[in-house]
Formats: structure tokens, sequence, C-alpha cells
């Protein structure tokens, strides 16, 4: 898998890059990737959502939550408590005055930490969320691996994440939009130029569909299925612990 880096030329490692990043545009994120994405994404963050919920979860984790936007919506589900976790502070500080404005943050806690060494103990939750995030890990098998880690067995975990059209005009339609569209708004509307850059470069180089299902598999989940979304611009996936 290529490593695709937020700033090229930064001796930091990619951790610590994704952090700067979003701290920097955490404030204008929620209002830009509205219009970037067209609002579809509500309708995929829905989609994962109902997922869980039919599994009548207790204790759910949504990793690289950013703002909060799914860990609200998971707030629709059985769960008595959701933790949010994120490496940016910036982010995580927008959502939650979010949270506080819907009065969830006796039920919802935002905390900091690394997605690939999470301060969790094993078998801590039923369900696992990640929206648009997985692909920001430095390295994703270990990622993967202390999710899988913190996952109860029978636990459901669910990703939503960009993937890249094959037919006809779609691929054509997707390859403007994140190489023109997306560099171009974050150009202009954006307090870092090269932060929706990133986000486009990251997105295409980004292993979907079955190659993910493999990496999953091979990490240990099982039960994997991946739902295209969109005519495949973004795919859900679902996978379990033994």
């Amino acid at each position: 898998m290529t490593k695709i880096n937020p700033y090229k030329d930064s001796a930091l490692g990619k951790k610590e890059q994704v952090a700067k990043m979003f701290d920097t545009i955490s404030g204008e994120y929620d209002g830009l990737n509205r219009v970037i994405s067209f609002g579809i994404d509500i309708k995929w963050r829905k989609k994962v959502v109902e997922l869980v919920k039919a599994t009548k979860p207790k204790n759910v984790l949504d990793i690289a939550t950013g703002t909060g936007d799914l860990a609200i919506n998971l707030a629709e589900t059985s769960a008595e408590k959701i933790v949010g976790l994120d490496i940016s502070s910036g982010m995580l500080e927008v959502g939650k005055v979010k949270i506080k404005a819907k009065k969830l943050d006796q039920k919802i806690d935002m905390v900091i930490g690394d997605s690939e060494s999470m301060p969790f103990d094993d078998n801590s939750f039923d369900a696992i969320t990640v929206a648009f995030g997985i692909r920001n890990f430095e390295n994703l098998e270990n990622g993967l691996k202390d999710i899988l880690r913190v996952l109860k067995p029978g636990g459901i975990f669910v990703i939503l994440e960009t993937s890249v059209p094959t037919k006809f005009p779609y691929k054509q339609g997707y390859k403007f939009h994140s190489k023109v569209i997306l560099p171009t708004v974050g150009k202009l509307f954006s307090k870092d130029k090269t932060a929706y850059k990133y986000l486009s470069e990251s997105a295409n180089a980004f292993p979907y569909g079955e190659t993910l299902n493999n990496i999953l598999r091979n990490i240990g989940f099982i039960n994997i299925k991946d739902m295209p979304q969109t005519f495949g611009v973004a795919t859900i996936y679902k996978a379990s612990k033994q």
C-alpha cells in the first residue's frame, strides 16, 4: 500500500502530521465536508448506525471520531456509553461543543488517543465504528489488530471509507471530483492548503473492496462483508470477532 502523508516535506511521522492537519482545519471541517460530499455522507452514516443498532450494543467505540458526527448518530442505538476516540484535540473540542448542545455529554465521551495503541482493556466494546478515518492510520495492520483486541467476541466492527468506482461514467466522475474539485475547494476555503489534497490522494491510494476484506481476514476478523455505496464512491465494511 502506497504511503501518503499530509506534508511531504515534514520530518514528523504520519500520526503527528495527521493530528496537526486536523487541528488546523477543525473549525471548518464540518462545513466543507458537507459541501465536498454534497451531503451524501449523512446517508452513509445512517446505514452504519442501522448495522450497529441491529446488534443492540451497550458499549460503542467510534474511532477517528473527528467532530463526533457518527458518535452523535450512534446515540440512536441502545448503547449506554459511546466513546469517541481521535488523535486531534482540535477536532475533539469542536465535537464536544456539538455533543453538549445536543445534551449527549452524559452518554458520549470524547477521548484523545492513538488508534493503533488504544487506552482500553481487551474485549471492551460490543461495537466499533470508524468513518473516513482508517486511511489516516500510520500502520493499517497495527490499527486493525488493536481494534480486534478491544472488540468483544461476537461484537460488530463497521468501517465506512472512500473507495474508487470501477464503471463508466462513475469512475471518470470520481476522478474529476477527487483530483480537481476537492483540492480546489481546499485551496480556496481551507486554512491548510495541502489538507484536502492529502485527503484526495489518500482516498485514491487506500485499498478497498476485496483487497481490504483480505486484510481484515488476515488480522483475524470473521464474517466480513463489503457493501459499496453510491456507485462505489464509498464502501461500508462489516466484520466480527470470533
